[in-house]
C-alpha cells in the first residue's frame, strides 16, 4: 500500500515522534503549552506539508503515508496532531478551492513552516449545520468587508492566515457560503484567550471576532462555492481524525501490553490473567476494525474515487473505538492509570473530543443513513 520511499517518510516521522514528541507530551499537557513549539522541527521533517503535492512545496506522499504519519503523530502527542491537522484543513482549502496564484502565495510557505494556517468554519450557533452561519462578506468595490464570529478555531492566535467561511448571500443557505483567506496580523481580527479544554491541552482553540476587509483576490473560487470546498476538505479531515484515533488507541494498547507483562500480582504478571487477556484482545480487535475502515476510505482516496461515506464511517467508528480502548487501558492499569504519573488518563481526555471534531458522531450517522436511504 505504500511505496518504498513513503515507508522512509513514515519511519522518519516515527523516529521523530519517539525521540521528540512523546518525551514532551506529558509536560505540554500539564502546562497547556501550545504545540507550535514544535513547528520548526515538524516542518524540517516535512510534516507541515505532508498533505500537499510537491508542486506546491509539499511532501507529495500518497494517502496511505499521510494516514500512517498522522497516526504516528497522534500516538506520540495528540495535541501536536491537532495543531498539524488544523493547519492541513486550511491548506487543503486553498489547494482545492483556490487558483494557482493563491496556491503559490500561501502553500509553499505553509509547507515549510514559515506560515501557520487555521480553518474558520464553526460559529457559536453554527457547528453541526454550517448553513446557519451568520458571518457575512459584503462586496465593496474590489474588496470584501467580512464581519462575524467563529468559535473553537485551532491555531488562530498563532496563525498567519485563516480560511474563513462567510455568507455572500444570506438567502441562499449553504449555497450562499464563500471561502476567503484572511491574514489576522493585518488587523481587523480579535482573537480571544485559549479555551480551557478537557484534553488536547497543547492544541489551542480560540474564539475569533472578524471585522476586516480583504481584496477580491483572497476569495477562494467563485461566490457560493465555499460550502463545496468545506465538504471536500472535511472528507480528508475526517479521515485524518480516524487516523488520530488509531494512533492514540495503539499507544494505549502498547502501554497496556507492557504494563501487563511488568505488573505482578500474587507472584505472577497480570498478563497471565485470562480476564485481562480478553480485555487486551478486545482492544486489539477494535483497533484492527477501525484501521480496516480507515484503509478502505484511504484506498478510495488514493484511486481518486469519492470517499465521503467511507470517511464518515471511519471517523465514526474510530472516534467511538478510541473511547472504548483508552477506557479499557486505564482500567487495566488500576489506580495507577488514574494518576498523571502514567499517560492513560491523558489518552482518555485527548480521545474524548474525537467524537465531536469534524462533525459529531451524530452527524456522521446522519450522513451514513442518508447515503443508505438514497
Amino acid at each position: 500500500m505504500m511505496h518504498e520511499t513513503d515507508r522512509s517518510v513514515v519511519e522518519a516521522i516515527d523516529e521523530f515522534c519517539r525521540n521528540v514528541l512523546e518525551p514532551r507530551a506529558a509536560a505540554i499537557d500539564a502546562a497547556a503549552e501550545f504545540t507550535t513549539c514544535h513547528l520548526g522541527a515538524l516542518a524540517d521533517i516535512g510534516l507541515m506539508g505532508l498533505n500537499l503535492p510537491d508542486a506546491w512545496g509539499g511532501s507529495g506522499v500518497n494517502p496511505f503515508t499521510l494516514f500512517e504519519g498522522t497516526a504516528k503523530v497522534a500516538g506520540a502527542c495528540a495535541s501536536t496532531a491537532s495543531m498539524v491537522t488544523a493547519h492541513w484543513l486550511a491548506t487543503d482549502s486553498i489547494l482545492h478551492g483556490g487558483d494557482d496564484a493563491q496556491r503559490a502565495r500561501w502553500l509553499p510557505p505553509a509547507a515549510t513552516g514559515k506560515m501557520l494556517g487555521a480553518f474558520g468554519l464553526t460559529e457559536p450557533n453554527a457547528g453541526s449545520n454550517p448553513a446557519d452561519m451568520t458571518t457575512f462578506a459584503a462586496a465593496e468595490g474590489d474588496r470584501y468587508r467580512i464581519k462575524g464570529r467563529k468559535q473553537f478555531i485551532s491555531n488562530a492566535a498563532a496563525a498567519d492566515f485563516i480560511v474563513i467561511f462567510a455568507k455572500t448571500d444570506r438567502e441562499a443557505g449553504a449555497r450562499g457560503i464563500s471561502a476567503f483567506v484572511i491574514e489576522p496580523k493585518s488587523g481587523g481580527v480579535e482573537i480571544g484567550p485559549a479555551e480551557r479544554t478537557m484534553g488536547l491541552r497543547g492544541g489551542h482553540v480560540f474564539e475569533v471576532v472578524i471585522d476586516t476587509g480583504v481584496p477580491q483576490s483572497h476569495r477562494l473560487g467563485p461566490e457560493g462555492s465555499g460550502f463545496r470546498t468545506a465538504l471536500k476538505v472535511l472528507d480528508a479531515g475526517r479521515l485524518e481524525i480516524a487516523a488520530c484515533c488509531i494512533g492514540i488507541a495503539e499507544a494505549a494498547l502498547m502501554r497496556t501490553k507492557e504494563w501487563m507483562k511488568a505488573r505482578n500480582v500474587g507472584g505472577a504478571p497480570i498478563a497471565e490473567f485470562q480476564g485481562l487477556q480478553w480485555m487486551l484482545a478486545d482492544m486489539a480487535t477494535d483497533i484492527a476494525a477501525a484501521r480496516g475502515l480507515g484503509f478502505l476510505a484511504t484506498m478510495k482516496r488514493a484511486r481518486g474515487e469519492r470517499f465521503s461515506l467511507n470517511a464518515s464511517m471511519a471517523k465514526l467508528y474510530g472516534s467511538e473505538m478510541v473511547g472504548r480502548v483508552t477506557d479499557k487501558a486505564l482500567q487495566a492499569h488500576g489506580g495507577y492509570g488514574y494518576t498523571r504519573d502514567f499517560p492513560l488518563e491523558r489518552f482518555v481526555r485527548d480521545a474524548r473530543i474525537m467524537r465531536i471534531y469534524e462533525g459529531s458522531s451524530e452527524i456522521q450517522r446522519n450522513i451514513i443513513a442518508r447515503s443508505i436511504l438514497s
